[in-house]
């Protein structure tokens, strides 16, 4: 009997490939959003990022209500909103609009990272300290969706009684102690950071405690996935990430490039080496390797859910490798109900 697998969601960061424009990289976006509806996913997350050519998810609620507007039915939410670059009041008021105008389909997923370096930090007009103060942040903000209470002199409106669901990203142990200790789902970044996954799940789930919106704990992995016909093409498209992650090492981001034939002379051995430890949560491949990648997935971590990454150049293989990926998992569910407040009590 094969193993019953954890439901699966989209992670995008709108990504803008070479040649194409960021207004071209937005549409594919709720191109996929859509497909990633008729096909079944729980969820459709963006990123926040700043000061980085290839990617146009900057103004994430701005793109989310974009998204949300084109879509009918799966949750769309951020993954995540870099908490120390906003006053948690701006948050709750963007989020608490999207709910409204969404009800029962948004999502705040929040993050401790700036997404961005520190010269852009201080265009931002935030510093490294704001950080420190995430977990307060993160009460503030928790706060502001709640009733509002008698004398309470600042309301998010709207906002004030949504109760937003309220994620922690992480890709530490930090975030799996906060998110344990104010009993918030948890979503683990393993597409990028995959080394300390199965310590900070474990962290997460022994040290929980079931709070107003979760009773028991409830934890996203984060996997890139690369599908297609064959293994072999599936490899070359694997390539653009692969690239992708050695000009991360290399300090030289771009756009989004084409996938080659040959990854060997791109890269140095030590920028394999740094690219690779990243992408170790990868599944590339066809149908039948993907599943058996899933199931191992699913098997090692007790994941609740999946939410899976796919940055390729041709946004048509991007749409061919989630519905190769919907067809390997072979359980997807268009009509679920993704909120993990009720779906994990």
């Amino acid at each position: 009997m094969s193993l019953s697998l954890p439901p699966l969601s989209v992670l995008d960061l709108a990504p803008v490939p070479e040649g194409a424009t960021p207004g071209q990289a937005l549409a594919n976006s709720l191109d996929l959003a859509r497909h990633a509806e008729a096909l079944g996913y729980r969820r459709f997350w963006l990123a926040e990022h700043h000061n980085m050519i290839g990617i146009a998810s900057a103004a994430t609620a701005v793109v989310i209500g974009h998204v949300a507007a084109g879509t009918a039915r799966i949750r769309v939410g951020a993954g995540g909103i870099m908490l120390p670059n906003h006053a948690p009041l701006v948050i709750a008021e963007q989020f608490g609009t999207l709910a409204a105008l969404h009800p029962g389909r948004i999502d705040l997923g929040l993050g401790r990272a700036p997404g961005t370096d520190g010269l852009t930090l201080r265009a931002l007009r935030r510093d490294y300290s704001a950080a420190e103060r995430f977990p307060q942040d993160v009460l503030e903000l928790q706060a502001l969706f709640g009733p509002v209470r008698e004398g309470q002199a600042v309301q998010a409106v709207p906002g004030a009684g949504l109760s937003v669901p309220l994620w922690i990203l992480g890709s530490s142990l930090f975030g799996a102690e906060l998110a344990a200790t104010l009993g918030l789902p948890y979503a683990f970044a393993s597409h990028f950071a995959p080394e300390a996954l199965l310590p900070a799940l474990e962290t997460y789930r022994a040290r929980f405690k079931p709070s107003a919106q979760l009773q028991r704990p409830h934890a996203m992995v984060g996997v890139n996935v690369v599908a297609a016909e064959t293994d072999a093409e599936a490899r070359r498209l694997f390539t653009t990430p692969q690239q992708q992650f050695a000009r991360l090492v290399r300090g030289t981001r771009g756009l989004l490039p084409p996938p080659i034939d040959d990854i060997e002379a791109f890269w140095s051995p030590a920028e394999k080496a740094q690219a690779s430890r990243m992408l170790a949560r990868s599944l590339v491949g066809a149908r039948e390797t993907i599943r058996a990648g899933l199931e191992v997935l699913a098997a090692e971590t007790g994941a609740d859910e999946l939410m899976v990454a796919t940055a390729l150049h041709d946004h048509a293989a991007r749409r061919r490798s989630y519905a190769i990926l919907a067809e390997a998992h072979g359980g997807l569910d268009a009509a679920a109900d993704g909120a993990p407040e009720r779906s994990a009590a």
